[in-house]
């Protein structure tokens, strides 16, 4: 199976299919199509939304397509092109209201909500390496013109507004990630996180030397004590978005200063 991650197939192949120049493609003699490319992109997409990314074969959309396997190949080359037009389409789907706020941390703030709900959305995006070679499709441009839009007004300069907003968008795959983690073991496990702690706690008890492990233990109790378990992603979130927020108007304020 090819890699799960953006830009693996052919670059020409999937940039015409990405902004739908198809006919720059050689087509193929026989009678018309009787699906189209978004027909077969949003057949993968809704596969990969409900049974995760490896269920997403060329002969499994296929079949939901209602086409025969290598008939699918007359509408994509491969699975690593139909994963770019996948993340494309999800990326195109998401909400653009205008920037209406004068606060650049509420613009930056609903950036990062939007890309979160994008992740719960489609887990399956969690598993896909995009910010190396990210698809240039209508959909990856037009979430990055409305993006860099909330750093509007903050005097960054241009290549700082870009590792701002790589910085946040970095923040939320990151969360993501452990999220969808988190919820994956929640969903394995016979129990609930409050009931492994009462099972486990007399035997930790027993192992875990306080007099060694004092600031561990001390902290650790504290916050699953706080948070109900060993990771609370909303209180991860929270946390780590303010701490994301502030370290970006330390640079806003300084560039503001200077003018």
């Amino acid at each position: 199976m090819a890699a799960d991650r953006t830009g693996a197939g052919d670059p020409d192949r999937t940039l015409a299919l990405l902004w739908r120049g198809s006919e720059d493609l050689p087509r193929r003699r026989g009678p018309r199509p009787s699906r189209t490319v978004d027909d077969v992109v949003t057949a993968a997409v809704a596969l990969a939304d409900e049974q995760g990314l490896a269920a997403v074969t060329m002969r499994a959309v296929a079949e939901r397509v209602g086409v025969a396997p290598m008939s699918l190949y007359s509408y994509v080359p491969g699975r690593s092109e139909l994963l770019d037009l996948m993340v494309d389409a999800a990326y195109l789907a998401m909400d653009r209201p205008p920037w209406r706020s004068r606060s650049w941390r509420r613009r930056v703030t609903a950036v990062a909500e939007a890309n979160r709900a994008l992740f719960e959305g489609h887990p399956w995006l969690a598993e896909v390496g995009t910010l190396s070679r990210p698809p240039l499709g209508p959909g990856q441009l037009a979430k990055y013109e409305h993006e860099l839009g909330a750093f509007d007004g903050t005097a960054l300069r241009d290549v700082e507004t870009d590792a701002a907003l790589a910085f946040v968008l970095g923040f939320v795959e990151h969360h993501a990630r452990t999220a969808e983690a988190s919820r994956r073991a929640r969903q394995d496990s016979a129990i609930d996180d409050a009931q492994w702690w009462e099972a486990n706690a007399p035997l930790l008890a027993r192992v875990v030397d306080e007099a060694e492990y004092p600031r561990a233990v001390r902290i650790g109790s504290a916050a699953g004590a706080a948070q109900g378990s060993a990771h609370d992603p909303g209180h991860a979130w929270t946390f780590g978005l303010t701490r994301v927020l502030d370290g970006l108007a330390a640079l806003v304020d300084r560039r503001a200063r200077r003018g």
